[in-house]
């Protein structure tokens, strides 16, 4: 059970940025950078951490740009799936459970995920610096609470997810008494 609280961790970082949790587990992973992660461990550790390093820049320092916003808004909900995925099989090295099933499963989770942030944006508009740092923090929490803490990232994961569901069902039930107004008028 602890393991699918790790998976769901993890997967849950993978929901919120894409680089910073790939950049956690590569670093804290000690001298065998990537070695646990499926691609990347074939890509050079350089070239790996320049990349991912930079991902992570350019997703602190787009956020205030509302087009650099739109972008990695963009970005992140075609890669997240992928990102949760090499999370969650990442996490999981302990588990019998069958890779492709940890990988789509925890990549489904992460895609959720992200499909809220996305209709927060698009419902507030360009988030607040301190949602963003915020967002950031959590991350990196939920990496770490993954490796060390499973029970306590599991937790934050699902609470995550309830918040997910709830948000999607008030947009429902707006766009709701939205039709019914415009049917009445």
């Amino acid at each position: 059970m602890l393991e699918v609280l790790a998976i769901l961790s993890a997967a849950a970082a993978g929901g919120l940025r894409l680089a910073l949790p790939l950049l956690l587990i590569g670093l804290l992973q000690g001298e065998q950078l990537w070695s646990q992660v499926p691609l990347l461990r074939h890509l050079s550790p350089y070239w790996v951490v320049g990349v991912l390093t930079a991902w992570s820049f350019v997703e602190i320092f787009l956020a205030g740009n509302l087009w650099g916003y739109r972008l990695i808004v963009l970005v992140q909900l075609c890669f997240s799936p992928l990102v949760g995925a090499l999370l969650g099989i990442t996490v999981a090295t302990a588990t019998e459970t069958p890779q492709w099933l940890i990988g789509t499963l925890s990549g489904l989770f992460a895609f959720v995920l992200q499909l809220v942030q996305v209709g927060w944006f698009y419902r507030l508009g360009k988030l607040p610096r301190w949602v963003v740092v915020g967002q950031d923090v959590l991350c990196v929490l939920l990496i770490l609470f993954a490796l060390k803490a499973p029970k306590q990232g599991g937790l934050i994961a699902l609470l995550l997810l309830w918040l997910a569901v709830r948000s999607a069902k008030d947009w429902q039930q707006r766009h709701r008494r939205s039709r019914y107004r415009q049917r009445s008028s």
